[in-house]
């Protein structure tokens, strides 16, 4: 995890810097695990993001914006209960435990002053935010802690709060480095009876991260390669070598005095991708860690004055990710489940139609029967008669009931022919049916993995919700202006063509649904893959004739925005809008076509990421 004890420390410097003296003017909850504080400190405006979130817990100054909830939950009530118009008096850290203390003094029920704690645990999935009042008993938190999830502390309202059971480990501030890399301490009796032979086994990164409080793998890690050793290296084979030694207390200790005079730099580590694959669009440069001290084991580091800004940028691409993830996994599984279900269903169909395959039999005995009625003899389990449809005339063996006579024999096998008749007509039409619905519900698991955006994955669950597919939500009788502004924030892709024409392409059904039917024109070029989920795409002819050119490269687009991404010599159908219907009753982006021409392509993603085009689609 990034965000170690040194790092915390300078969180806690720069919001204690920046924020003290300040008013909390506003608080909101807009997920379960996030608290967002607005602050006016030193003639400003500062928002302050507080997440228990078990991936990515964390504090700091944010720019993000988020929604406020019309109904907020209870830990957010209280806390303005208990803290609105409140004096932030400071920030401090726990010995750099990850455990920070937000001193707030604000009126009691009696209008009394008094000091409350708003405490920020940042431990993994165990991360916190709790209220303690003047007394230290807990108010409440956002995650309640009992005895049966914990035997080691409660977290609960009225208990007295503890601190967690600090770590066994030695603070920077007091750390004594000729001794931590002094071989002689493990040669001793009383260290070789406490398995001091089994720490010299140890790779010296761990016995760095074991030792010295608030340092973590990537910091250990760092230090290790400053000092020309690799973090892997045994303890006792480090502690050998005097030279290795030396160049290790010497960057350990130019760390500890950073520390100590608190003279960080806050940056960012992006990944070693080469611009050559950044520029191809095979790679995207993306923040992979940072730290508050200057990064030696990586060469693409940017360093910024704001720890909160590093913050800001490593998490928010990572929280909207695991956001857009969660929300793209529970549709999902909503998509697979009905997959399965339609699947299921077409299966028995189609035994339901197989055993209705031989119906015409059923009908030829009936018909034989009647025909040779005087000839057959009563009682009869099984009869043979000669087959007058064929030229050879053979004869067909049938069997009989005997309790029948022949009429009631040959009326038994034309009731089975109709009945298997109507089967096998209504269990097309069924058959039929499931497919479209794999179809489509196929169609639209590969549009919600090329979703990118939360409002883009909302769409597509209110297809689902209309579709019937998903319980719709409680609707609101009332819709502000920023709600419907949202609902119309994701847009087709657009890209450019090497002849100057607009290709446009939907990245859901209620795209594709609106540039077919809306957005183009009968003249405009339509093109889809074939028999392979996709998206529709649109060149947009401007009474022009569209060269040949221009086709073959928004026949590569659609094959890219297709299941086909990744094949070779993908068919791709094209024809004039003119030409694409919407059957009735049929589902978002089903449509059929006819006049239409097929393009073999190869997708090329250097091609797409060329002909990219931002700009917004005006609709009509």
């Amino acid at each position: 995890m990034p965000l170690d004890g040194i790092v915390a420390d300078c969180i806690a410097q720069e919001l204690n810097n920046r924020l003290s003296g300040g008013k909390i003017m506003k608080i909101f909850q807009p997920e379960k695990d996030e608290i967002y504080m607005h602050i006016w400190s030193r003639g400003d405006n500062f928002k302050l993001l507080l997440s228990a979130n078990p991936n990515y817990p964390r504090i700091h100054l944010t720019s993000v914006s988020s929604r406020n909830p019309t109904n907020p939950p209870v830990f957010c009530m209280l806390l303005r209960k208990h803290l609105t118009g409140g004096k932030i008096l400071s920030i401090q850290l726990n010995n750099f435990e990850r455990i920070f203390t937000i001193d707030i003094e604000s009126l009691n029920e009696l209008g009394d002053i008094s000091v409350k704690k708003l405490i920020i645990e940042i431990m993994g999935r165990h991360s916190n935010i709790i209220l303690v009042n003047e007394k230290g008993k807990i108010i409440d938190a956002i995650k309640h802690i009992d005895k049966e999830i914990s035997r080691v502390r409660e977290v609960m309202p009225a208990r007295e709060y503890e601190l967690p059971p600090p770590q066994d480990k030695i603070s920077p501030l007091d750390l004594d480095i000729d001794r931590l890399l002094n071989i002689d301490a493990f040669s001793n009796d009383t260290l070789t009876e406490n398995h001091g032979n089994a720490t010299l086994n140890m790779s010296i990164g761990k016995y760095l991260l074991n030792n010295i409080k608030g340092f973590s793998p990537f910091l250990c890690r760092d230090i290790c390669f400053a000092a020309g050793i690799d973090d892997n290296t045994g303890l006792g084979t480090v502690l050998g070598n005097e030279m290795l030694v030396s160049r290790l207390k010497a960057i350990l200790s130019d760390t500890i005095n950073k520390i100590k005079d608190r003279d960080y730099k806050p940056c960012i580590v992006y990944t070693n991708y080469t611009d050559e694959n950044i520029n191809a669009g095979i790679a995207e440069k993306k923040p992979q860690d940072f730290h508050c001290l200057p990064v030696r084991h990586y060469t693409d580091v940017k360093y910024f004055d704001s720890i909160s800004t590093v913050l800001d940028i490593f998490y928010s691409e990572k929280d909207e990710s695991e956001k857009l993830k969660q929300k793209k996994n529970s549709l999902l599984k909503v998509i697979d489940a009905n997959l399965d279900r339609c699947r299921k269903k077409l299966a028995i169909q189609q035994d339901a139609l197989r055993e209705v395959a031989d119906m015409e039999k059923l009908k030829l005995y009936g018909e034989l029967i009647t025909a040779y009625i005087y000839s057959i003899p009563p009682n009869s389990n099984k009869v043979s008669l000669p087959n007058y449809y064929s030229p050879d005339n053979e004869y067909v063996e049938i069997e009989l009931d005997p309790n029948k006579t022949p009429q009631e024999n040959a009326q038994y096998y034309f009731k089975k022919y109709n009945k298997a008749k109507s089967t096998y007509y209504n269990t097309s039409i069924q058959i039929k049916e499931s497919q479209e619905e794999i179809d489509y519900l196929e169609n639209v698991a590969h549009l919600l993995g090329n979703c990118t955006t939360q409002e883009e994955v909302e769409e597509i669950r209110e297809e689902l919700e209309n579709q019937g597919y998903i319980a719709s939500k409680q609707k609101k009788t009332y819709k502000s202006s920023a709600e419907s502004k949202k609902s119309a924030v994701s847009k087709p892709l657009h890209y450019l063509s090497s002849d100057g024409f607009d290709i446009y392409v939907g990245k859901n059904n209620r795209q594709n649904d609106f540039l077919t039917f809306k957005f183009s024109s009968p003249r405009d070029l339509w093109l889809h893959v074939r028999n392979i989920p996709g998206s529709h795409t649109i060149i947009k002819s401007h009474k022009k004739e569209i060269p040949d050119s221009t086709l073959l490269e928004a026949a590569i687009i659609a094959a890219w925005h297709s299941k086909a991404q990744y094949s070779s010599n993908v068919p791709v159908d094209y024809t004039a809008v003119k030409n694409v219907k919407k059957p009735g009753n049929a589902k978002p982006g089903m449509v059929i076509y006819e006049n239409f021409k097929t393009i073999f392509v190869t997708p090329d993603a250097n091609l797409v990421k060329k002909l990219k085009f931002e700009r917004e689609v005006e609709k009509k």
